[in-house]
């Protein structure tokens, strides 16, 4: 904020965000040069609080960064055993046969793995070469020079008052420099909002398209645990209503993740993608496994769907975009983290010797080539048209569809049906919801399923409540005015943490509630909100959700 003094530390390269992405990075620029100065600056409240994924881990990443993880003790030690993959009904499951599958759809020889602890162990090996981390240190502003080059990142800043004003513990932060500053926020972070924006990075691409991912850890009875599966299921309870689909992964110590994702491209504003989570593990299937077990943690946030065709361009003047930022995620294969890492490693290796060369603050168009021409590029690339198939045919044609052209990619390097387009954004696919009728959901009964607040609970989130809310209103009256009578006002519903209410008392007008505490970082609204009028950005460092072991 302009007419705030602060002081500045200078370094080589600044990171931001404590992410595969970000710890790669660090840890390949330090192995390339040990003078280096390099920063990682993460808003949690330590490395792997806000870390969710999966996951199944393909290790290829790791593999190029840190040959010899096995030996250092990586928290990577759970292979996969068995592959299984369902169409639910209401009442029963089909199993699909592997055998019909690209080669690239096995998870024979890959990890299920807690990213966030696989997060902190890289933390403790990036410190052993001499990065400097800092958790709980929220990027609030970009900083820029006087060529309009990215020069840096305003971090630390603490104090507000609720209306914005400094308060009497105000601390204004300090200016992190870099010769070259990596954003690597996750899904939908706010610097990297805001530098597609500023640089017109997204021209000419497809735009990007999200899913939501939630997740519960379970601990279940010994006699129905089967380390090392591996399940993921489409269908029941989606059906129609929204593309997505679950997954369960049996890892140790007689621990289950029971995740379900719900692509955001969904037309029925009614739909509830928390309630269609907490239904789909009534099946049958997934009630048997988790009865009698204990629901230990639960965590939600966005995933980077659109793939090759929706990134954006990945380099500005002084800095770069890396993995999720970008969304580097294979969606048939529901990974990431392995290009993330990847991705990470290009950049370090880019910057490196853009330094070694005498240069600063320019655009690292070798890290954009790698990425393009490289592993990433091949990964993303054979597999671009299986979510815009789905989009436009739906569940059943694009699994045919789409793993013949997966087929034809894997075989032939090409495909028949070129390169789909996504067409509307996630936002822009909202109808009103005079077009849909109401979803009945059933009551959670406290045994397997869970009311959205009491979850909230196992996310172990915390936000300074004196604090200006981070979930910025452009038109505080579009809620209400616009998003109630059109929308039935989504946000009641899209948000798995039961941040956005309507208050509806006789006699009174609707009121638009944030109870911004509840808020996990997952970035939905800032994708869904179909009048594009919520702006997630960063609360003071360290809050947020504390995540153990996702």
């Amino acid at each position: 904020m302009s007419g705030i003094e602060r002081e500045a530390m200078e370094y080589d390269v600044v990171i931001v965000g404590a992410g595969p992405a970000g710890l790669s990075a660090a840890i390949r620029l330090k192995q390339l040069d040990a003078d280096l100065n390099v920063v990682v600056l993460e808003k949690g409240s330590e490395v792997g609080a806000h870390i969710l994924s999966g996951a199944v881990l393909d290790t290829c990443g790791l593999d190029r960064l840190i040959p010899d993880w096995k030996d250092r003790g990586a928290p990577i030690t759970v292979p996969v055993k068995k592959d299984r993959f369902y169409m639910l009904g209401e009442a029963g499951a089909m199993r699909i046969p592997n055998w019909p599958m690209p080669p690239l759809m096995s998870n024979h020889g890959k990890y299920i793995v807690s990213m966030a602890n696989v997060c902190r162990w890289m933390a403790e090996q990036a410190e052993a070469l001499g990065v400097e981390i800092f958790p709980g240190m929220a990027c609030s502003e970009l900083v820029y020079g006087e060529g309009g080059e990215v020069k840096g990142v305003v971090a630390g800043e603490f104090g507000r008052n609720p209306d914005g004003t400094p308060g009497p513990n105000y601390e204004p932060g300090m200016e992190l420099h870099g010769k070259y500053v990596f954003i690597c926020e996750g899904v939908r972070g706010s610097l990297a909002k805001e530098l597609i924006a500023k640089y017109d990075l997204s021209a000419g691409k497809e735009p990007q398209k999200f899913g939501i991912g939630m997740k519960e850890i379970w601990e279940i009875d010994p006699a129905r645990h089967r380390e090392g599966t591996v399940v993921h299921t489409m269908g029941w309870p989606l059906g129609k209503n929204a593309g997505g689909g679950s997954f369960i992964y049996h890892l140790d110590n007689n621990q289950v993740y029971v995740g379900f994702v719900v692509h955001l491209n969904y037309a029925n504003p009614w739909l509830y993608p928390y309630m269609e989570f907490q239904r789909f593990k009534h099946h049958p299937m997934v009630a048997e496994l988790l009865e009698g077990g204990k629901r230990v943690a639960y965590g939600a946030r966005a995933i980077s769907e659109g793939g090759w065709q929706s990134m954006p361009k990945m380099v500005m003047p002084g800095a770069a975009l890396l993995g999720c930022s970008v969304g580097m995620v294979n969606v048939p294969r529901i990974k990431g983290n392995h290009n993330a890492m990847l991705s990470g490693i290009a950049a370090a290796e880019a910057a490196h010797e853009a330094i070694l060369a005498g240069r600063a603050s320019d655009e690292l168009t070798a890290y954009e080539e790698a990425v393009r021409e490289g592993d990433i590029g091949k990964d993303l690339k054979r597999v671009r048209n299986v979510k815009p198939m789905w989009s436009k045919w739906g569940m059943l044609p694009s699994l045919a569809l789409g793993g013949f052209d997966m087929w034809t990619n894997q075989l032939f390097g090409l495909s028949l049906f070129g390169t789909l387009g996504h067409g509307k954004t996630d936002a822009e696919a909202t109808e009103p919801a005079e077009r849909h009728k109401p979803i009945d959901y059933p009551r959670p009964d406290g045994r397997i399923s869970f009311d959205r607040l009491t979850n909230v609970s196992f996310s172990f989130t915390n936000h300074e409540e004196n604090q200006p809310c981070h979930l910025k209103l452009a038109d505080p009256e579009v809620p209400i005015r616009v998003n109630l009578p059109k929308y039935a006002e989504p946000a009641q519903r899209y948000c798995p943490a039961g941040v956005y209410e309507v208050i509806e008392e006789e006699g009174q007008a609707p009121r638009f509630v944030i109870n911004f505490q509840n808020c996990v970082h997952c970035k939905t609204c800032d994708i869904k909100d179909p009048s594009q009028n919520i702006n997630w950005t960063t609360p003071q460092g360290g809050d947020g959700p504390n995540y153990p072991n996702m």
